[in-house]
């Protein structure tokens, strides 16, 4: 699918930054560089920005126009910083990335633009994209470089690919683990382990049913003060099953090393 979008950098004046943007390409897998009317390419300053991904730029299609880029696009958004006379349809780049992905998996083709490092992309050449993407910067400074696009509107690409696979990111995987170690039993829950606690005690003799005096009131009150967690209850729930066994002198798991 990533195969089917390319960038395309309209009369980029400095080599490095063609260097800079091919790097941000293959960071996130994409490898279709065009290039409409450089000033200066090649160029050693292009390969020495690219840190590698001189495949890219070996490989960059290099045009005189526009119009020439987009041939076989089905849909072109256009990178924007400028507020124009002419209101545009307006994305940011995580729209614009699910709108890339919708467009590729229909088998289209799609093109994102990025204009001059000075002036951005004239009226006429937005006028050329369906849509217009526009970074959310600061906008007490908000030029961005222009490599330094590419890799925003590239990484959201990714990221957008990558929840279409199906595919968990490191950082949701972590998350998914951080919900549970967070999350807050429920009270039904929590009344389930006081009845668990309170058979486990009385099975190794530490409480004594005839006699409990105030020992479980007392731990309620000891774990409402705790603000346990899903998972802080799974191993506590564990501790009570193998404690269990152990008294029953049943064979039990040694414990988990990872917790």
């Amino acid at each position: 699918m990533l195969q089917n979008i390319r960038v395309v950098l309209v009369n980029t004046s400095h080599p490095g930054n063609i260097g800079g943007a091919a790097r941000a390409m293959k960071n996130m897998g994409l490898s279709r560089l065009v290039l409409v009317d450089p000033e200066e390419f090649p160029s050693p300053k292009a390969l020495a920005r690219a840190s590698g991904a001189n495949d890219l730029l070996d490989n960059a299609q290099v045009v005189s126009t526009l119009e020439e880029a987009l041939v076989g696009c089905s849909l072109v958004l256009g990178t924007s910083a400028r507020d124009r006379r002419i209101p545009w349809p307006l994305l940011d780049p995580r729209e614009c990335a699910s709108k890339s992905l919708e467009q590729v998996a229909l088998g289209g083709e799609v093109a994102l633009v990025f204009g001059r490092e000075y002036a951005g992309l004239t009226n006429e050449e937005l006028q050329r994209c369906q849509f217009h993407v526009h970074i959310p910067s600061d906008p007490e400074f908000g030029s961005l470089n222009l490599a330094a696009a590419v890799q925003v509107l590239t990484y959201e690409v990714r990221m957008a690919w990558l929840a279409a696979q199906g595919a968990p990111t490191k950082m949701e995987k972590v998350e998914a683990t951080a919900i549970l170690d967070t999350r807050p039993v429920t009270m039904d829950e929590l009344e389930r382990y006081f009845e668990h606690l309170e058979q486990t005690l009385v099975e190794i003799g530490f409480l004594d049913p005839q006699k409990p005096r105030h020992l479980m009131a007392r731990l309620r009150r000891l774990y409402g003060r705790s603000g346990i967690s899903k998972l802080e209850m799974n191993i506590l729930r564990g501790i009570l099953t193998e404690t269990q066994k152990v008294a029953r002198g049943e064979p039990h798991k040694r414990r988990p090393d990872d917790v």
